[in-house]
């Protein structure tokens, strides 16, 4: 029989370094049944000999069966009970009767809040290690912590790591099958003859004092409903016995008792020079110098992933090595070897799965992939991230949002499929929500923004950010309306800030790697069979039924020449086409500069392309897809003519 072990910690504490080390490059994603909340699984690496059977070990299981160590990533967690989906999956997993051991990484510089966890993990009685990462840093900061006294008080084995240099993994792994479950036992006063009632029911002291924090949580765990309500009853007395919510008063109870233990194992020494990485890490959270240094990285980022990427490689791949070698080719064998015409054009038709999905997934977006993913590594290595997100926290606030929404808005501008699945990083349902439909409505991809630009810079650079400051504001005014509108909470803005390092080349291959194997494996399925969706379509002439359908909500509301329709069209199954068929309309001379700024702002605001359309369905299921696909087709057009009445009544020309 094998063994489990579930990696558990705050955001920003270096869990996934922690995690590839463990696991090296054999790893699956999946998502956590019933919801779109993915873990991370993969082997354990546990460099263990033959020795007699450990009484730490459950139900006697010896050392060779942790040959074969499973190991789950959970999502990164403040605290088990849970204040969002991602902590609401953490603690089914340590709930689960799954899991043998817990490996819990903490910042070692901020050992108070990984002391909330730690001692949950005992209130559950969980057998966990206590990894205290980032130790060089700590040291940095005049923070010393007794090791050796920590464990003692704890009862569990305790280790100093710093992940990205591989310092003390060899110990962390020697100690996971030394893992015991800790002794801390926090003083809940008032409510302890409660928890001891509720123990005896659910069979727990962890659980009986979640029952107490979150009060939907018996209902998940048992399935008698008279044991149920007795559960609410003693939770009912509790809440009127008590001023405070018993969420808040247990929080406070926790937090004495690890202040407590923190003072008889934390000392600071008075560190005199302030280290080069802390003076940059204070130039990026002040406004004043760290907005011009996140716009020097917007642009580097632009011309890496927008340039190198998009333009260069793709170029590349699209034109010389697809377009001159592989589809002609292919085209060919097909003509001469497939008698049916049917499947030559499924293949290397207008909507091949060659000529087109292969083509858009590797020759196209792989390269945007590829230099996004790499870019994404650096940044991600070097900790300005959780940075970012601090400054953006504020302004974000009015959208319903938090900091944590600023990185996938801003990757959206680089490819909004691949900022779209970042949008789980985000903490509540209604933030997720939210930031898809801002990512589906107004945030144009690096390939459309280079035709957009070369459009409107083709009539005047007020004709540029017209259109720009257009997109903007529908931005702000559905982002705020959706706020109001969407039910459920925003969540807290908790961040860790680590510290500011060179990214490990390692690290940021490794990243890259595992990454393309999701993209692999995840995202050019969808790509084929979009295609395929597009190609019996086209056959069956039902493309011609939808343009014919659109053409006049075109030319009548938007005034725009009846071609512009088929170009809409093609937005909706790769958004940059549908930019390249307006600029020809324009380069032919078949729309006025009016127009042109008002097909443009209709292209930005259009609905979502087809494989981000697939995402969405992926991630928010198929009716919140639908609700943002139908709105944003019927709000593109509509901002669209309101510009356009705007315009010709003003009589603002450009």
């Amino acid at each position: 029989m094998g063994v489990t072990i579930a990696l558990v910690g705050s955001p920003n504490v270096g869990k996934s370094v922690i995690f590839s080390h463990l696991t090296g490059k054999y790893v699956t994603v999946s998502n956590y049944p019933g919801t779109t909340v993915e873990l991370s699984r993969g082997k354990g690496l546990l460099p263990l000999k033959k020795v007699d059977i450990i009484d730490t070990l459950p139900m006697g299981k010896d050392l060779l069966a942790l040959k074969n160590v499973d190991i789950i990533d959970t999502p990164r967690s403040n605290s088990i009970v849970p204040m969002s989906e991602d902590e609401e999956v953490t603690r089914d997993v340590l709930i689960s009767g799954e899991i043998d051991y817990v490996v819990q990484v903490a910042d070692e510089k901020n050992l108070q809040r990984a002391l909330m966890i730690s001692s949950e993990l005992s209130e559950l009685e969980l057998p966990f290690t206590l990894v205290l990462n980032m130790a060089d840093e700590a040291r940095r900061k005049g923070v010393i912590i007794d090791i050796d006294r920590l464990s003692k008080i704890l009862g569990v084995p305790v280790v100093e790591t710093v992940a990205v240099e591989g310092k003390g993994i060899a110990k962390m792994k020697k100690s996971i099958v030394n893992s015991s479950k800790a002794h801390v036992k926090v003083n809940y006063g008032k409510l302890e003859n409660s928890i001891e009632e509720l123990t005896k029911i659910l069979g727990n002291r962890g659980k009986a004092i979640m029952a107490l924090s979150d009060e939907s949580f018996p209902e998940k765990i048992l399935k008698d409903k008279k044991k149920i309500e007795e559960v609410k009853e003693i939770i009912r007395k509790e809440k009127e016995s008590i001023s405070v919510p018993l969420f808040y008063y247990i929080r406070e109870k926790r937090r004495e008792e690890t202040l407590h233990i923190l003072r008889k194992v934390k000392e600071e020494e008075k560190i005199l020079k302030t280290q080069f990485s802390e003076k940059l890490s204070n130039l990026t959270l002040n406004p004043v110098t760290g907005i011009p240094i996140f716009l020097g990285i917007v642009l580097l980022l632009y011309q890496f992933v927008g340039f190198l990427g998009a333009q260069l490689m793709v170029e590349f791949l699209e034109e010389k090595i697809f377009g001159e070698i592989l589809n002609p080719a292919l085209t060919i064998i097909f003509e001469r070897y497939i008698v049916n015409d049917f499947i030559s054009r499924m293949f290397v038709g207008e909507f091949g799965i060659v000529t087109m999905a292969l083509t858009y997934a590797i020759a196209i977006i792989f390269p945007i992939v590829l230099t996004f993913f790499i870019a994404f590594g650096l940044l991600e290595d070097s900790g300005y991230f959780p940075r970012l997100a601090v400054m953006g926290n504020k302004p974000l606030k009015f959208l319903g949002l938090n900091g944590k929404a600023i990185l996938p808005l801003i990757l959206g501008c680089g490819c909004v499929t691949m900022a779209t699945i970042t949008v789980r990083t985000l903490d509540s349902k209604k933030e997720r929500i939210i930031a898809t439909l801002l990512l589906a409505l107004g945030v144009p991809c690096s390939a459309q923004i280079a035709v957009i630009f070369a459009m409107a810079s083709a009539l005047s650079f007020n004709a540029l950010l017209f259109v720009f400051s257009v997109v903007l504001l529908q931005l702000i005014i559905i982002g705020a309306l959706s706020s109001k509108i969407i039910k459920g909470q925003s969540s807290d803005f908790i961040m860790e800030l680590p510290p500011l390092r060179v990214p490990k080349f390692s690290n940021i291959i490794y990243k890259t790697l595992m990454r393309l194997e999701w993209y692999a494996k995840e995202v050019i399925p969808i790509f084929i069979l979009g295609t395929l969706v597009l190609f019996f379509f086209n056959e069956f002439n039902i493309l011609v039924v939808i343009e014919r359908i659109f053409s006049p909500v075109v030319v009548s509301f938007l005034e725009l020449p009846k071609e512009a329709a088929r170009a809409f069209l093609m937005g909706f199954f790769r958004r940059d086409y549908g930019a390249a068929g307006l600029f020809q309309l324009q380069d032919i001379g078949l729309m006025s500069n009016l127009q042109t700024v008002v097909s443009l702002i209709v292209i930005t605001l259009f609905v979502p392309c087809i494989a981000n359309l697939f995402v969405i369905i992926k991630e928010r299921g198929p009716k919140v897809a639908a609700m943002i696909f139908i709105f944003v087709l019927i709000y593109a057009v509509f901002v669209g003519g309101v510009t356009n009445i705007f315009l010709k009544y003003t009589g603002i020309m450009f």
